[in-house]
């Protein structure tokens, strides 16, 4: 952390930066969005991405890759988002505005540089969408053709929250969180004062463990909601970087939590919906409904946030022409980007009801770490005035993005960063713009 003279001189330059109307994103023309959002409700926003879907199902592709190194995948994953957190933290409070990465790799090293961190967002969020919405529908029937109409119903509905306007996604959102966690608690009150399970001890390796970090990565990465939606916050300079540290400690608590109550009880890898199999292990089967329940409310929470994330990073590309300009429109009177949310709505919708999106984690995964990258490397860039946190912490970052990401499944990685070239190659012929990096 800075000395006192330091964070003043950080906390002046930030605060003018606020303000400042130079920024190339927030130079285009059109409506602005609304400062709505204080610390607890941008909280609330990044722990429904965080605590969603991903304590309820993550945990058996992370511990068949880890085998008896869960814990060690579980840490590993978290200092990277830790780092990544505080990156993201230091440069939304000098760019306060829509576009998390999309804006500070645009700002910091180039127009080509947040155009990567803003695709490898849109696609591998995107998906995120779709796999919410197949995991809630997953818990709430078992009928495939059932399953996918319920998918899209979750999808239409959330959409339709956002539409009306940030202050109501924030309402909802703190509703299915506060749900979320009271499942949690006592889901983990009846696994720790259960009767412990032996299980054999499955082996390990440092790549297994290494994957299993990435694959755990997707649970934490709810906190870029949070950045993303640095225009709709009140005084963003002391309310992003309080939030995303906040958002994340809580989320980390609860995943080592979950982590141990699981390892204590059975065999995470052995089943899809592991924290159900362990309430009915210890002869809690009353509580495998109450599971079921949370973990729909945690999909529709995550879902929720991630729209509204997606739909401002939408936003903020289509005003410096990343996307088509229809999507940067702002609505008059609820003040959200509602072209940006009805197009994302459409295309979350289509996957739902034609893609199975369970094997789909890696390649989401595989884009947001390269976002954080990205972010990382944005940050490492900026001057003394404007840190809070030494270098170390985005070397470190960046460093542990790029190995996990290499780590993952290789057909996630490849599908991935075909998707990314293939985009890089439609701006430079449609575009002709090749913005270089600033040294």
């Amino acid at each position: 952390m800075p000395k006192p003279r330091s964070r003043r001189r950080w906390r002046r330059t930030t605060e003018m930066n606020a303000d400042r109307p130079g920024l190339e994103d927030a130079a285009r023309p059109g409506p602005a969005l609304a400062r709505r959002l204080g610390v607890g409700d941008a909280v609330l926003i990044g722990l429904g991405s965080m605590v969603g879907a991903g304590v309820f199902a993550v945990w058996a592709p992370a511990a068949q890759a880890a085998g008896s190194g869960l814990l060690l995948g579980l840490v590993l994953a978290a200092i990277v988002a830790y780092c990544n957190a505080a990156s993201s933290a230091q440069l939304a409070a000098v760019y306060p505005v829509s576009g998390g990465t999309y804006v500070y790799g645009r700002e910091r090293l180039g127009q080509w540089w947040g155009f990567a961190a803003g695709w490898c967002f849109v696609i591998g969020k995107t998906a995120s969408c779709a796999a919410m919405a197949l995991t809630f529908a997953t818990y709430v029937t078992d009928i495939g053709w059932l399953r996918r109409l319920t998918a899209l119903a979750a999808v239409l509905a959330l959409a339709a929250v956002n539409y009306r306007g940030v202050t109501r996604t924030a309402r909802l959102t703190r509703i299915l969180v506060t749900c979320t966690l009271v499942v949690l608690a006592l889901v983990l009150v009846v696994l720790f004062t259960g009767t412990p399970q032996h299980h054999e001890t499955t082996s390990t390796s440092p790549y297994g463990v290494l994957q299993s970090a990435g694959l755990l990565f997707f649970a934490f990465a709810g906190y870029a909601r949070i950045a993303t939606m640095g225009e709709e916050v009140r005084e963003p300079a002391r309310t992003i970087p309080r939030a995303i540290t906040i958002a994340l400690v809580i989320a980390i608590g609860i995943y080592l939590a979950v982590a141990l109550a699981l390892l204590r009880t059975g065999d995470p890898a052995s089943t899809t919906a592991p924290l159900a199999a362990a309430v009915d292990g210890v002869g809690a089967v009353w509580a495998v409904p109450v599971v079921r329940i949370g973990a729909a409310l945690a999909s529709l929470g995550a879902l929720l946030a991630l729209i509204a994330g997606i739909g401002r990073t939408t936003l903020a590309m289509a005003r410096n022409r990343d996307l088509p300009t229809w999507l940067a429109a702002v609505h008059p009177r609820y003040q959200v980007p509602h072209h940006a949310e009805l197009a994302l709505a459409v295309v979350v919708g289509i996957l739902v009801l034609t893609t199975d999106l369970r094997g789909v984690i890696g390649f989401s995964s595989f884009g947001v770490l390269l976002y954080y990258a990205i972010a990382n490397a944005s940050a490492f860039t900026q001057p003394a005035d404007q840190r809070r946190w030494p270098r170390a912490v985005n070397v470190i970052g960046l460093t542990g993005c790029v190995v996990l990401a290499v780590t993952l499944p290789w057909t996630s990685a490849v599908v991935a960063a075909a998707v990314l070239a293939a985009a890089l190659l439609v701006r430079r012929f449609t575009t002709g713009r090749a913005g270089s990096a600033r040294s």
